[in-house]
């Protein structure tokens, strides 16, 4: 019964995954938004912007060399989902069905949902093991926090700068409560520097409309702060679970919400306080703030320097409060059972792939004949993939929108058009600049028709596709299939 006990935790976030990804978990990739997975990934793909993949990108690759990367994705998504309900649990002192409370509400929660939805896996590795290193920080861990620290943060380390820019807002001022900054500070700046060094080193732009176009937004009736409160808040309203703004859900996931940070004040307030408490309750406070206020100050901020760019999508910001909500709903004086099933009862269509919007599909074989094609030539060049988008919706993946796979496909440079098209809310639609600078000089020979850019040695396009640089006798098919058609110089 012991073992049970303690395992207990763990297979509840095995069977949140279970419940949550459905069809996900079948033959095949989910492709959707940003989660973009593909088969033989390279080791060291070079998109020339922002590192927003790094080291993310380079550890799926290896880990694909001994596992199917199909499997490998699995693996990670089902991972996040048992980090989520282990951690959150892990900070719960005692009591099973009070660990399950918490456990239950991080593995299962709008944030997560959105996020999931938007593809962002990567960070929500980070998000999933964040209680594991505030856990790792507190009294009790001994001098072995400068060890267990590291191995806690190791999730985020992977999903990179988003992932490793929440971990340290929750981080730092549990640390300086606890007394215990050099180790967080040391330990958060060298496990940031596989994205932080290329960052700094990169000459890609970042648009300050883009503050605006990712600013949070409302998902219910309640408005943006509302939605924050809940743990929602999205840009994206494609990243919402069905439903999600139905009046009873809204109010559902809300009163959850401010239950759960009741539970956390109360528990703040009983001789059981742990020492971390302060300095969650600050980060919550402070990303709540951020969330809410951020777009005040960013623009300017990204004027000044690009690298504010990747602050400015603020919504991302409020995971320590959803943590803490966690943690408080523990805590409530009221049924366990109750509590530990509320969060599905009030978030019921993130089930089954948020009723199919999480779908495991195969690439059509076009995809990995123009894989060996490229990979197999030693020429330089790089590969330009059309049309000028970052994002697809192919008939293949059920027209779900992904990042053009062709980014992460090949061993050699890849041109994209990383400049993103956001519809807003009162129907305007934000046009960023392209943040690689080859890309942008790219683009800017597209828009006259012309392509003389000297680097470039492979064109990829649909076969449908119909462009100038189909009638160019500079550039012969090597390839053409159903999908995917492959010029090359």
């Amino acid at each position: 019964m012991t073992v049970v006990r303690r395992l207990a935790p763990a297979l509840l976030g095995v069977a949140l995954a279970v419940l949550a990804l459905g069809p996900a978990l079948g033959p095949g990739f989910v492709l959707r938004y940003d989660m973009v997975f593909v088969p033989d990934p390279p080791i060291l793909p070079d998109t020339g912007g922002f590192p927003r993949a790094v080291p993310s990108d380079l550890v799926m690759a290896l880990l694909s060399r001994v596992v199917p990367a199909q499997l490998v994705q699995k693996a990670v998504l089902v991972g996040i989902f048992v980090l989520a309900a282990t951690g959150a649990a892990a900070l719960v002192p005692k009591g099973t069905l009070a660990k399950l409370a918490a456990a239950a509400f991080y593995g299962w929660n709008i944030y997560l949902a959105q996020r999931l939805l938007l593809g962002q896996w990567a960070l929500l590795l980070g998000v999933a093991a964040l209680p594991w290193a505030i856990k790792a920080l507190a009294p009790g861990s001994g001098r072995a926090a400068w060890w267990w620290l590291p191995l806690a943060l190791l999730p985020a380390a992977v999903g990179g700068f988003q992932a490793m820019l929440v971990s340290a807002l929750a981080l730092l001022p549990v640390a300086a409560f606890v007394r215990r900054l050099p180790a967080a500070l040391l330990w958060l700046a060298l496990l940031s520097l596989p994205w932080l060094v290329p960052a700094l080193a990169a000459q890609a732009v970042t648009d300050p409309v883009g503050v605006d176009a990712f600013a949070a937004r409302a998902d219910g009736p309640f408005g943006v702060l509302g939605s924050l409160l809940a743990g929602g808040g999205i840009w994206n309203a494609e990243a919402g679970v069905p439903g999600q703004d139905d009046w009873w859900q809204a109010t559902a996931r809300l009163l959850l919400a401010v239950a759960g940070l009741a539970g956390f004040v109360r528990l703040g307030r009983s001789k059981e306080r742990p020492a971390w408490w302060t300095g969650l309750a600050v980060a919550s406070a402070a990303g709540l703030v951020i969330a809410a206020l951020g777009p005040l100050v960013l623009e300017q901020l990204i004027a000044l320097w690009p690298g504010f760019g990747p602050l400015r999508d603020g919504q991302v910001y409020v995971a320590p409060m959803v943590l803490a909500v966690a943690v408080g709903l523990s805590s409530l004086p009221v049924p366990r059972p109750l509590v530990i099933v509320a969060p599905l009862l009030v978030l019921p269509t993130f089930a089954l792939g948020a009723f199919g919007r999480l779908d495991a599909v195969r690439y059509p074989g076009d995809w990995r004949a123009v894989q060996r094609i490229v990979n197999e030539d030693s020429a330089p060049g790089a590969l330009l993939t059309l049309p000028w988008s970052a994002y697809r919706a192919h008939a293949w993946n059920e027209h779900r929108v992904i990042l053009d796979p062709a980014t992460k496909l090949f061993d050699r440079r890849v041109v994209w058009n990383d400049g993103l098209r956001i519809g807003m809310a009162d129907g305007r639609v934000l046009v960023l600049d392209v943040e690689d600078p080859l890309a942008r000089k790219v683009g800017e020979q597209l828009g006259r028709n012309v392509l003389d850019e000297s680097t470039i040695r492979y064109v990829l396009l649909p076969a449908s596709e119909n462009t100038f640089l189909t009638d160019d006798p500079a550039w012969r098919p090597v390839f053409q299939g159903r999908e995917l058609l492959l010029l090359r110089r």
